[in-house]
């Protein structure tokens, strides 16, 4: 400890937090229950189905509709509001208890003279904290005293280490923070980590002022709407347009049918106001039934349930769920900006190849025959390094390049090399940039050892070791020719050799030999490659966004398949800034890497997107990329970035692996298909149910449907239903779908064939069972045969709930790894012949009136029919 720094004492600490304030950043208040609960409300859905409940209590009060009907609607509505708001309130829970599940970092700080270790949030301005290789920065001040090399890529995005050293007494911090701030040789920032020198610093901005805190705070609150809530919005709309105009033209043929048979206009007010107000009041009545079928009441339902179970699903696979909707807009993306360090690489330098001074690639780890170069390799590394091994058998202390090399030795070979008298340094020369090499010289072997930049080495040596351990004379433009196959695939390529004479300061011997070089570099993750791949066969365009320059960052992109010659355009920041909106926006669907990117590249990136009407999805890790995250529709917080990021995301990723983005945007994908399932089987009822009821009062047939029926099928029936989709298991073929764009409509062509064909058959069905006198033979009254038509209804709802599963004619197609479907599907079926059959009060209720063999069996062969119907419409329309 420097002995020139005493600390603050226990008054001026106390002093100095009333003065400057606490150094924890604020955070988010979460969201309780019930602010979740009532906004709800704000979705179309749920809107609509308010204004079905209120036209319903009117009704109610003029004698036109029965109380369990509003009530009915109302508790569907309290129903799904609170599983959405049970899911988010869950989901924040998670999140909130993995923050406090990680202990909070903390800091050595010199206080009364003695060094003390004191927790983030209880660093006060004017502390002088103490810094070492590995520490995190925790809050914005100047360095005092020593040296450090830092990096500041959390808060400006850029991946280089930077130098500080000791400012004099007086300098102060500026007040208007720039980008030149982040990289002058004093100022230290809250975020930043060291990555070598040791140092102190002295604390002089504290939580919401220092710069993290002001980026936590300017931070955009307004995100767009995904697209889930925009598609719902259509439907909702679609939906309402259909119902109200259906329920209107209705209504008024009603009228007008009663004005037909008596005769005339004229004729027909001979009858008296009181037969024509309850004429209208039945043709409202009529109206109002038909708008409650037109509505899918289950469909928040299904949503808020899909929504909860692969919320569970996906952490699973390492993706926290911050907002639900998150899920689905994942899986709708049309472009992905991913972060280079750590999500596509794995975020560490490491050595990915060795070559001997004949070019002559090798294994040198697992190679036994070249044990000699090997040997010299181990003790060029060993002893020419600032990093060793702690007791947790972690690399800690040097640069990131001792660190990888070191890696790259092995802890057994390390301590066999410290343990070994003859291979004790006896003298030293670190690395240092001017010299671009260290060496160090073991007097029990009488050699120097050499570690640096190829050229260094090379401009001495003239001999190489071969494989048997001889030296050999050197080809220096076939090694050349080397290095720069490899400084093309972004890798840095150090040179090792040794010389039998003594170690002189700042020069390497004349009599050096090659022992060989390694290539250096963040590599990138293996199963990211494959994720990439699968995400570009799903449509969506992936673009590397990184700090790096240029050459390094096309390299990567092409190793990771992310780049190729032609067609793909790689541009930096300062090319970008060059063009014009417009210029971008034409180029957009090329882009494949940014390069020396910037916090405002991202957000205007994705700004651009979203004017084109792409659904946008960014990585980060950093304050600088929350914006960028918060502006995204699905931003990709990575698990080991900053807590300002967590709160900006809508997903977390806690492995920070590309992997696991690509598994976020499949179980997103197959939410949206599960919900789809859902319209298909809800709508054909509910159009169906529009048809039945509108038809049949005009061809002499009252109420085929009452309305406890309707009831049963629309709130009842959806609730259990949405509940046998929610469980859907994810295919892969989803991920070989072209993605959505973010206003199409959820009723596509295909699906509305579908729906009209098979609503329009379960019409017919409908009217065939009261025209044709044949199916009134199986019942003994008419109360039997108005059931049997119930259930029948009912049943064929069933079949078509298979037939929605797959578009196959297989409708059983993995259906074991969805059992709750399975259950919930016979137990409707039960709960429906227990309706038919109980009899006495439920029979009142709903109408029913039980009867025998002969009609179950009528009743089953016609709602069967669904299938054969389905599979010729699937042989017709889904043929490739």
């Amino acid at each position: 400890m420097n002995k020139k720094f005493t600390g603050l004492t226990d008054k001026q600490i106390e002093e100095s937090r009333a003065k400057y304030g606490s150094n924890a950043i604020k955070e988010s208040e979460p969201q309780t229950f019930w602010q979740q609960f009532m906004e709800g409300f704000e979705d179309p859905m749920i809107r609509v189905l308010c204004v079905i409940a209120v036209i319903m209590i009117i009704m109610f009060f003029f004698g036109q509709t029965d109380w369990y009907e509003p009530v009915g609607t109302i508790v569907a509505v309290l129903l799904v509001n609170f599983v959405s708001a049970k899911t988010g309130v869950a989901n924040d829970d998670a999140y909130r208890k993995l923050k406090q599940s990680q202990k909070k970092d903390v800091a050595k700080v010199i206080r009364g003279g003695v060094l003390t270790v004191v927790e983030v949030d209880d660093i006060v301005v004017g502390d002088v904290i103490v810094l070492q290789a590995g520490d995190k920065i925790l809050a914005d001040g100047v360095l005092a005293d020593g040296k450090l090399d830092v990096d500041n890529s959390v808060l400006n995005g850029e991946a280089e280490e930077c130098k500080k050293t000791a400012a004099d007494e007086n300098f102060k911090m500026p007040e208007n923070i720039t980008g030149d701030t982040f990289v002058d040789k004093h100022s230290l920032f809250r975020g930043a980590t060291v990555l070598d020198g040791e140092g102190y610093m002295e604390v002089q901005k504290v939580g919401q002022k220092t710069m993290m805190g002001k980026m936590a705070e300017d931070m955009e609150d307004k995100e767009p709407d995904s697209p889930l809530k925009v598609k719902l919005n259509k439907l909702a709309h679609q939906i309402s347009v259909f119902g109200y105009a259906g329920g209107i033209v209705i209504a008024l043929a009603y009228f007008i049918h009663y004005i037909v048979l008596a005769g005339g206009v004229s004729a027909y007010f001979t009858f008296g106001w009181v037969v024509i107000l309850k004429n209208l009041m039945d043709a409202v009545s009529v109206a109002i039934t038909i708008i409650v079928c037109a509505v899918p009441e289950g469909l928040p339902l299904v949503i808020a349930l899909v929504l909860m179970q692969n919320t569970g699903k996906l952490y699973k696979v390492n993706v926290l769920v911050r907002k639900s909707i998150g899920i689905e807009t994942a899986g709708s993306l049309n472009i992905l900006f991913s972060d280079k360090t750590g999500t596509i690489t794995k975020g560490q330098l490491e050595v990915v190849n060795f070559f001997d001074g004949a070019a002559k690639e090798l294994d040198i780890k697992k190679s036994k025959e070249a044990s000699e170069i090997k040997g010299n390799l181990d003790l060029c590394i060993g002893k020419n390094t600032g990093a060793m091994f702690d007791s947790s058998h972690n690399v800690v202390g040097g640069n990131m390049t001792d660190r990888a090399l070191l890696q790259f030795l092995g802890e057994e070979t390390y301590k066999i090399l410290s343990d070994n008298p003859e291979c004790n340094v006896t003298d030293e020369q670190e690395f240092n940039s001017a010299n671009k090499f260290s060496q160090s010289y073991l007097g029990g072997m009488k050699r120097t050892f050499y570690k640096g930049a190829p050229e260094k080495i090379l401009a001495k040596a003239k001999k190489y070791l071969d494989l048997d351990g001889n030296e050999k004379p050197l080809d220096i433009n076939k090694v050349n020719s080397k290095i720069d196959e490899l400084a093309n695939r972004a890798m840095r390529v150090l040179a090792f050799g040794y010389s039998a004479s003594e170690m002189v300061d700042d020069n390497i011997n004349d009599d050096v030999v090659l022992v060989g070089f390694v290539g250096i570099r963040d590599d990138v993750r293996p199963e990211a490659k494959e994720a990439i791949k699968e995400v570009q066969n799903a449509g969506i365009q992936v673009v590397m966004i990184t700090g790096d320059r240029k050459e390094t960052a096309v390299a990567i992109a092409k190793e990771a398949g992310l780049y190729s010659e032609g067609t793909d355009l790689a541009f930096t920041s300062a090319e970008l800034n060059a063009m014009s909106d417009e210029e971008i926006k034409g180029k957009l669907k090329n882009i494949k890497v940014i390069s020396r990117a910037l916090p405002t590249d991202k957000s205007r990136m994705v700004k651009l997107c979203q004017e084109e009407n792409l659904v946008v999805g960014m990585t980060g890790d950093g304050v600088n990329d929350s914006p960028a995250l918060k502006r995204a529709d699905v931003g990709f917080a990575m698990g080991s970035g900053t807590e300002v990021a967590k709160e900006a995301g809508k997903l977390v990723i806690l492995d920070d692996n590309f992997n696991s983005i690509k598994n976020a945007v499949w179980y997103g994908r197959t939410l949206y298909i599960n919900i789809l399932k859902f319209c298909k089987m809800q709508l054909v009822i509910n159009v169906a149910a529009v048809l039945v009821s509108a038809i049949c009062p005009f061809i002499g047939i009252e109420a085929p449907l009452k309305v406890t029926h309707l009831l049963w099928i629309n709130l009842c029936m959806d609730s259990l239903a949405s509940i046998m989709f929610a469980g859907e298991p994810a295919l892969e073929k989803y991920m070989h779908d072209k993605p959505r764009r973010r206003d199409e409509s959820i009723i596509s062509k295909p699906m509305m064939t579908q729906i009209l064909i098979m609503s329009g058959w379960l019409t017919i069905l409908s009217l065939v069972w009261f025209k044709v006198p044949f199916f009134a033979t199986f019942f003994k009254t008419e109360a039997q045969f108005y059931t049997g038509f119930f259930a029948m209804f009912v049943f064929a709802f069933m079949v078509n709930a298979l037939n929605v599963r797959s578009d196959s004619l297989d409708v059983f197609e993995h259906i074991k790894e969805n059992p709750t479907f399975i259950k919930v599907w016979f137990l409707i079926m039960i709960v429906q012949v227990v309706l038919v059959s109980v009899g006495g009060v439920i029979g009142e209720v709903f109408s029913c009136t039980r009867f025998g063999a002969q009609g179950w069996f009528i009743v089953i062969v016609m709602a069967f029919t669904m299938y054969p119907v389905d599979v010729i419409r699937k042989l017709i329309f889904n043929r490739k």
